[in-house]
C-alpha cells in the first residue's frame, strides 16, 4: 500500500493558516480537516473566522459547521470522530490537510487522548462552586501551584480546562501533566507537522485588523442572538464572552474591542508556545509555499 500522509498546519489565530491550507490542498489534490475547536459551531461563525463560502467552495472541508453549541464536545469526542474520517480520505487521496490553532486537537490526532477517570460528583461540584465564588485568577492560582508544568501549557483562560487538570488532581493526589500520555499511539498514516508563524509585531497587526473586521460584518449582532446559550461551553470563548459582557452593560463597545484584541493577542502567544514546545513542529513563513512544499515533497519521497 503506498504511504499515507497527514500534513498538519498548525500556528496562532490570524497567522494565514486557512489560506495556506488551501493552497496546498489544492496542490495536492486532497480535502482538509478542520481542527479548530470553535469552528465546529454552527451557530458561532463570525467570532471563530470560518473560512469563507467561497473558500468552502474551492476545498472540501471537514468539521466545519457540524456540531451545536447544546452539545457536549471535547478532544475524546474528536479524535473518535476524525481518524476513521482522515483514514478514509488517505485511502482515496494519500494526502490530507489537517489545520487548526487549537493544540488540544491537533493533539488527539496526533498522539491520542489521555483515559482519565471518571471523577466524583462531590469533587466536580465543590469546585464549581467554589470557582462561581472565587473567579477565574482563583483557578489560575490554584493550577499555577499544583501543577506548573501543566499551567504553562494549557489555555488559562478556560476554566473548564483549568477546573478539569484541578479535579484530576484532586481525585488522583497527582499531577495532571505527570498523567498525560508519554508515548505516542501508533497511526496509519506519516505525519508532517508545520508550525506556520510570522513576525510578532505583523501577527499582532493582523489580529487587531481582524477582530475590527469581524465587528464591520455583525459579531456584536451574532452574539446577541447567542445570549440564550451563554451558559454553553462553547460560548465561554475569547470575543464572545467580551461582547455579551458590553450587551449586559458591563462596559463599553470601544471597550470590549479593546479586551478582545488583547486577549486574541494573549492567546496567540499561548498557542506560540504550545507549538514550540511540542518539538516535531518544522516552522514556515505562510508568504513561502514553495519552501512549505519542497519540504513536505521531500518527506513523501523518502519516507
Amino acid at each position: 500500500m503506498p504511504s499515507q500522509f497527514l500534513i498538519v498546519i498548525g500556528g496562532p489565530t490570524a497567522v494565514g493558516k486557512t489560506k495556506l491550507a488551501i493552497a496546498l490542498a489544492q496542490r495536492y489534490n486532497c480535502e482538509i480537516i478542520s481542527a479548530d475547536g470553535r469552528q465546529f459551531y454552527r451557530e458561532m461563525s463570525i467570532g471563530t473566522a470560518k473560512p469563507s463560502l467561497k473558500e468552502l467552495a474551492q476545498v472540501k472541508h471537514h468539521f466545519i459547521n457540524n456540531k451545536s453549541v447544546t452539545e457536549l464536545y471535547g478532544a475524546g469526542h474528536y479524535e473518535k470522530e476524525a481518524i476513521p474520517l482522515i483514514e478514509h480520505l488517505l485511502k482515496e487521496h494519500n494526502v490530507a490537510v489537517l489545520v487548526g490553532g487549537s493544540g488540544l486537537y491537533i493533539n488527539a490526532i496526533l498522539n491520542g487522548v489521555d483515559d482519565f477517570p471518571e471523577i466524583p460528583f462531590h469533587i466536580r461540584e465543590h469546585l464549581n462552586t467554589t470557582f462561581a465564588q472565587n473567579g477565574l485568577a482563583w483557578l489560575q492560582q490554584q493550577l499555577k501551584q499544583k501543577d506548573e508544568a501543566y499551567y504553562k501549557l494549557v489555555d488559562i483562560n478556560n476554566p473548564q480546562r483549568l477546573m478539569r487538570a484541578l479535579e484530576v488532581i484532586e481525585f488522583s493526589g497527582q499531577t495532571f501533566s505527570s498523567q498525560l500520555k508519554q508515548t505516542q499511539v501508533q497511526r496509519s498514516f506519516t505525519a508532517i507537522p508545520l508550525f506556520i508563524n510570522i513576525e510578532r509585531n505583523v501577527l499582532y497587526q493582523h489580529i487587531n485588523s481582524r477582530v475590527e473586521t469581524m465587528m464591520e460584518m455583525g459579531w456584536l449582532a451574532e452574539a446577541q442572538t447567542l445570549l440564550p446559550y451563554r451558559h454553553y461551553n462553547a460560548l465561554k470563548t475569547v470575543g464572545y464572552t467580551e461582547l455579551m459582557a458590553h450587551l449586559d452593560g458591563a462596559y463599553s463597545l470601544t471597550e470590549a474591542i479593546d479586551k478582545i484584541k488583547q486577549r486574541t493577542r494573549h492567546y496567540a502567544k499561548r498557542q506560540i508556545t504550545w507549538f514550540k514546545n511540542q518539538g516535531n513542529f518544522e516552522t514556515f513563513d505562510p508568504q513561502a509555499p514553495e519552501t512549505i512544499t519542497a519540504y513536505i515533497d521531500l518527506i513523501r519521497q523518502h519516507d
